[in-house]
C-alpha cells in the first residue's frame, strides 16, 4: 500500500519480497527457530540442495537478513547461518502481513456467504 505521495505506507504490513521464493521462505523459517544452524543441517532439515541453499543464504545475506559464518570443525570447513536482528525483524513482519491477507480472505467469504 501506498500513500497519498506515492511513497510506502509504513503502517500497513506488506508481504517482503526477499522471502518470495520456497527456499528463501524454508531458511527463514526454520532460522526463525534457532539462534545458528549448520549449513547441512539446514539443506537436510528444510530439503534444499545445497547449490539451492545456498544462493538462497546469498540473497538474504545481500539483503541484510542472513548472516553466513565460515569456520572450521577440525579440519573440515562448515559454514554457519542466522537470522540478523533486521532478517528476525522482516521475516515476523512478513508472517504478519500474510496473517493479515489469510485474515481479509475469511473476512471477504464470510461477506459473500451472508
Amino acid at each position: 500500500m501506498t500513500t497519498k505521495s506515492g511513497a510506502p505506507d509504513p503502517d500497513v504490513l506488506e508481504p517482503d519480497e526477499a522471502f518470495g521464493t520456497l527456499p528463501k521462505l524454508k531458511l527463514a523459517a526454520f532460522l526463525a527457530g534457532c539462534a545458528e544452524a549448520e549449513f547441512g543441517t539446514v539443506a537436510e532439515t528444510c530439503a534444499i540442495a545445497g547449490p539451492t541453499l545456498s544462493k538462497a543464504a546469498t540473497a538474504l545475506e545481500e539483503a541484510g537478513y542472513v548472516r553466513i559464518r565460515k569456520g572450521h570443525v577440525g579440519r573440515r570447513p562448515r559454514t554457519w547461518l542466522s537470522l540478523t536482528a533486521e532478517g528476525r525483524t522482516a521475516f515476523d513482519r512478513h508472517l504478519a502481513a500474510l496473517a493479515r491477507l489469510t485474515e481479509a480472505g475469511r473476512a471477504q467469504a464470510e461477506n459473500v456467504q451472508q
